[in-house]
């Protein structure tokens, strides 16, 4: 014990020779000293066997918080503007950072994995930005294949107790929907039955608790989506067509039925394609009989694709230990670095205090690079080993001139985030335009693509 607390990490051969005596005898101490919480065994310098050194438990306590100090001491922060260039190459947005075919886009829908966005943006904006020539075909197959699949996780916002809706508000197509790894989504659907505890009683508290109910409460739903959701209950996965006969219903009641439930986080489908259809626009009634009345006929619909089934089979039962590691994990894989400010894009990312305790865990694990990699913001950041070198490769670089543009509802709309300037809102239709990692022009696409390809006006002479 004596030699332990001075020499730091040693092996149990050279604590042995050193002391002149048998190794036998000396790991039967080392033994001793363990089993009172002493010493510990591990692997603590490069090139060991694994298990192989000893040290003292406060001896190693101390080196260990030394280490992560310099460590962190090491960290040159950049710019939010570089932050920004940074990001595009890691999210695969910028020029030369594509992704190609179906491993390609496997690959996005893993970095984006549960970050819920606008319907409609995933296929129109977001792919496309991220796979060269994407095909929609490709994430038929990866959905088809049992790799990925969709559907809203995020918690309905609930009503004060003792209060009533005035009224039934539909769900409008532009509701948020997300992307998932299949074999990924039990912390994803447990996440919206503990979100709430997490927030009040914290990750520790939830070990103990199985998620909560998280159905939706049948005054939320129309009269035609109870009805199809009973039948969805009742039969399991079902075609639209086996829908609408068992409701007694007309293919475009039943359309608009599971529309209502896909937004509000009940129903999903084993194909995008179906997705697609419910998000086409349904030519209004009125227009409808203004059809009928000059005798046109109506264009044909296309039906969607595949069998519709409930989200939430059973609920899995996660700890809240589980659900704020995976969350954690998942922003890694998302942002590279993370900070607080970056939870204003995430519906379903715990409170920042609890996923601090699961980072600075995973960085006395040495998963994680804690500092201060971002200048300008308060608060601890912590990153993945590869995007510290990453940040460094693109404060090294120069680029000339290059522009990323990039849609509203894309997760990298961070302006009034990271970027000075006031927020863009995701629903907008607008697109930002970057360069150098500042965005210099916002407005709809096409003014934008005139601007930038107007030259700017001279100075004035003597000006």
């Amino acid at each position: 014990r004596g030699w332990l607390e001075c020499t730091g990490p040693v092996t149990a051969r050279g604590l042995a020779a050193r002391l002149g005596v048998p190794s036998g005898a000396v790991d039967a101490a080392l033994a001793r000293l363990e089993g009172d919480g002493v010493v510990l065994r591990g692997s603590f310098t490069p090139g060991e066997a694994a298990g192989g050194e000893w040290c003292e438990r406060r001896l190693l306590a101390r080196i260990h918080h030394l280490t992560v100090g310099r460590l962190r001491r090491e960290i040159d922060p950049v710019t939010a503007a570089d932050f920004m260039r940074y990001l595009f190459r890691w999210q695969h947005v910028a020029t030369g950072a594509h992704l190609h075919g179906r491993d390609g886009l496997a690959a996005v829908i893993t970095q984006l994995h549960g970050l819920e966005l606008p319907a409609p943006s995933w296929e129109r904006s977001v792919l496309h930005a991220r796979i060269e020539h994407y095909d929609p075909t490709l994430l038929d197959e990866l959905c088809f294949a049992g790799v990925v699949a969709w559907g809203r996780f995020s918690p309905l916002a609930e009503l004060a107790p003792g209060t009533r809706p005035r009224r039934r508000t539909a769900p409008t197509r532009v509701a948020p929907l997300a992307l998932a790894l299949r074999d990924d989504m039990g912390p994803l659907l447990a996440a919206r039955g503990t979100q709430s505890e997490m927030t009040s009683t914290g990750p520790l508290a939830l070990a103990a608790k199985t998620p909560g109910d998280t159905t939706v409460k049948p005054e939320r739903l129309s009269a035609v989506a109870r009805e199809v959701l009973t039948v969805l209950r009742t039969d399991g996965a079902s075609f639209l067509g086996d829908i609408a006969r068992a409701a007694g219903l007309e293919p475009i009641a039943a359309e608009e039925a599971l529309w209502e439930l896909v937004a509000r986080g009940l129903v999903t489908g084993d194909g995008f394609a179906g997705l697609r259809t419910l998000l086409a626009p349904v030519e209004p009634a009125p227009e409808r009989r203004l059809r009928a009345l000059r005798g046109g006929r109506a264009p044909r619909r296309a039906l969607p694709v595949g069998r519709w089934a409930l989200l939430r089979g059973r609920t899995p039962t996660v700890s809240g230990d589980a659900v704020a590691e995976h969350a954690a994990r998942a922003l890694l894989r998302r942002w590279g670095v993370v900070m607080r400010e970056l939870l204003a894009r995430e519906s379903l990312a715990p409170p920042w205090r609890v996923l601090l305790a699961v980072f600075r865990r995973l960085e006395a694990r040495g998963e994680v690079r804690g500092g201060r990699f971002v200048a300008g913001f308060v608060g601890e950041q912590f990153a993945l080993p590869e995007a510290v070198e990453a940040l460094r490769a693109v404060r090294r670089q120069r680029d000339d001139e290059e522009v990323v543009t990039i849609a509203a509802a894309d997760p990298l709309n961070l302006a009034g985030i990271i970027t000075p300037g006031a927020r863009v809102s995701p629903l907008s239709n607008q697109v930002i335009a970057y360069v150098r990692g500042i965005a210099v022009e916002i407005g709809e696409a096409e003014f934008v693509r005139h601007r930038l390809a107007t030259p700017p006006l001279a100075a004035p002479a003597g000006g």
